[in-house]
This record gives C-alpha cells, sequence and structure tokens, in this order.
C-alpha cells in the first residue's frame, strides 16, 4: 500500500514576488471510524466489537478529561498526547492576560511502532 500524492503549485505568502514552486500534497484514499476500528480490533482480539467499540468510546472521554487538566496522556507505543496553545505578545509580563491565549489544540507524538510505520511509507503520485 503507498500514500497518494499529487504535485500543486504554490507561492510564499510572505514574499509574493517569489516565483511558485512545486510541492507534494497528500491525498486520502478514504477512511474510517470507530465501529470500523471496533470490528477490525475485535476480530484480532478476544473481545466483541461492541466491547471494543465501548473502550475507544471510553478512550475518547477520558484522553479529553486528562487533556483538559493540563495533562500529558501517553499510550505507550501508540504515542502520547498534550495540549498546546499560542499567544498575542505583551509588552511586560503585567501586560499578559488568559485572553490573549489563542489556537489550543491538541499535539499528538508518536511512539516508536508509528514512527517505524512514518519511516518505511511508500509514495505514489496521483
Amino acid at each position: 500500500m503507498s500514500i497518494k500524492y499529487k504535485v500543486i503549485e504554490k507561492g510564499n505568502p510572505l514574499n509574493p514576488q517569489e516565483p511558485r514552486k512545486w510541492y507534494a500534497s497528500t491525498k486520502s484514499t478514504g477512511g474510517t471510524d470507530i465501529k470500523a476500528l471496533g470490528k477490525e480490533i475485535a476480530q484480532r482480539s478476544t473481545v466483541s466489537p461492541a466491547d471494543t467499540q465501548a473502550v475507544l468510546v471510553a478512550l475518547t472521554e477520558v484522553l479529553s478529561e486528562h487533556l483538559s487538566e493540563g495533562q500529558i496522556v501517553r499510550l505507550d507505543d501508540f504515542g502520547s498526547f498534550q495540549i498546546s496553545a499560542g499567544s498575542e505578545g505583551a509588552e511586560t509580563e503585567a501586560k499578559f492576560n488568559v485572553s490573549m491565549i489563542r489556537n489550543p489544540k491538541v499535539v499528538f507524538r508518536p511512539g516508536t511502532e508509528l514512527k517505524t510505520m512514518l519511516n518505511n511509507l511508500k509514495f505514489e503520485k496521483l
């Protein structure tokens, strides 16, 4: 299996006078959901698809709870999740306030198995 990509031309938004260049853009070949993942995982284990799906739903809920408490959630070889955010700058520390915090996001850092997969990917032009 390979990752599909196409090549697209882009300009530099910071310097519009700069010549445009060509870049790879990956394209998905479909998707999956918790129900389908539950069935697949159940086929590889000793539990039912419903039980597996329930665990995945519960994982999403507890992951959200721990992240919202500022914790890093480590899932061994799978990877870790953490909250990150940026902010506007303030002239002094005293002038900084919480409303200046912007763009909170969940950062995922892949574990060893996913890093290995990334290192072994094959790409195919559309």
